[in-house]
């Protein structure tokens, strides 16, 4: 009997499963920020709406209980994978005491979490690349064995960090996986007016390191990639840089109208190869799952988004006399 795809890569059909949940729990927590924000609830939201493939599959393929993962800020799927929760998620979205990443004081998007190793980014982009790229020099220094994971999108690709973290990484060959998450346009910029070469992994040659462009629609392409990246970080063989091709289904953010800049048609198009339905077709097709099983799994999910958002909405704020805590030095600190 022949093994399906995903059972050919070491995947159960249970970790295909969890690998969709994930995927769909990170769509439905994007789609209730989007109906709150525009109910005047939330102040902002920068979606992962058409990437989670990329950044579930990736994730997977990581040793979640060691890696650490310096995302970016569309990469809910991959925090989620790495244990933060819708309701952590939620707490960020509404900026109250308890969010994990910044308790209430940064812009949704900037994940950090010390317990599961998700590393803090920041709002100029691209500056998570050289952090992974310390990390995985410190853990050398330390003789600790594991990877770094790093995220950026194609406009990213552009920016000084990138070429100065790849080429450090590369002189080094240090364990670090960047991955290029290309979903066509930086805030309004097309790919074709941003890049001189045919794709972000034409780049990887430069640095001494392999490039591989995949299909990040599919979460099995991407963790098959990822995979094969992190077995040779962690054999001493040095860096990866890994191209997925998916689409931003939503505007750039909740403040972007992507009506300015991108046909309805185009987006259209791309949601007919939108990665959840696709996965779930496969999962279908590969008898992993029944649809009366995707039914229980999304009023299952819709449960805990439900109860994260109401959590979320009731807990407190901040109080205002700790406006400083972590701004200037305290005393006694």
């Amino acid at each position: 009997m022949t093994k399906s795809r995903h059972e050919q890569l070491g995947l159960t059909n249970e970790d295909a499963i969890d690998i969709y949940k994930t995927m769909l729990l990170a769509r439905r927590i994007d789609e209730r920020m989007w109906l709150l924000n525009r109910a005047g609830k939330i102040p902002f939201v920068i979606s992962c709406q058409g990437q989670e493939a990329s950044q579930v599959g990736a994730a997977f393929a990581l040793d979640r209980s060691n890696d650490y993962v310096l995302p970016y800020y569309r990469d809910m799927g991959v925090v989620l994978a790495f244990g933060m929760t819708a309701k952590e998620l939620m707490l960020s979205g509404f900026a109250k005491q308890e969010d994990p990443n910044s308790g209430g004081r940064q812009m949704p998007g900037h994940f950090g979490q010390k317990k599961n190793r998700i590393v803090t980014g920041s709002s100029p982009v691209t500056t998570q690349v050289p952090h992974a790229v310390g990390i995985a020099l410190a853990g050398r220094l330390e003789k600790k064995e594991f990877v770094t994971f790093t995220t950026f999108g194609e406009g990213s690709s552009n920016q000084g960090d990138f070429h100065e973290g790849a080429n450090f990484a590369g002189v080094h060959k240090l364990p670090v996986i960047f991955m290029c998450e290309n979903n066509k346009y930086a805030i309004s910029v097309p790919i074709e007016k941003q890049l001189a070469c045919e794709s972000v992994a034409d780049r990887a040659v430069g640095y001494g390191m392999p490039g591989v462009t995949v299909d990040g629609n599919d979460p099995l392409a991407v963790y098959e990639a990822v995979k094969e990246a992190a077995e040779r970080g962690r054999n001493g063989e040095g860096p990866s840089l890994i191209e997925t091709i998916s689409y931003r289904l939503t505007p750039h953010s909740s403040d972007d109208d992507d009506r300015a800049y991108r046909s309805r048609e185009e987006v259209a198009e791309a949601k007919a190869k939108d990665p959840i339905h696709t996965f779930a077709n496969y999962l279908l097709e590969n008898k992993a799952i029944s649809e009366e099983d995707l039914e229980q799994i999304n009023e299952e999910t819709m449960t805990i988004v439900n109860e994260a958002t109401e959590y979320a909405e009731q807990a407190a704020y901040a109080d205002a006399s700790t406006v400083y805590s972590h701004v200037y030095s305290e005393e006694g600190n």
